[in-house]
């Protein structure tokens, strides 16, 4: 299912980049409203805008992506 994430419309692609951007400077960032995701200690997401999610994980110093896409979507297969 991770191909779903290329397939994402342009403007929210746009959204992405500069979401991505704000993680990779500051994961704390307000816009970002980062959390640990339920049950899944090691799994954090971030906001995209009111649809749409990025699903990450930090290990070391390292923010490594997992999933970008609709909210019910990235959080069900984070």
């Amino acid at each position: 299912m991770q191909l779903k994430a290329y397939k994402l419309p342009s403007a929210i692609k746009a959204k992405t980049g500069k979401q991505i951007k704000l993680l990779a400077d500051d994961f704390r960032h307000p816009s970002l409203q980062c959390k640990k995701m339920r049950g899944r200690e090691e799994i954090w997401e971030a906001r995209v805008d009111l649809q749409y999610r990025i699903t990450f994980e930090i290990i070391g110093d390292t923010i490594f992506l997992r999933t970008v896409g609709s909210h019910e979507d990235a959080l069900k297969s984070p």
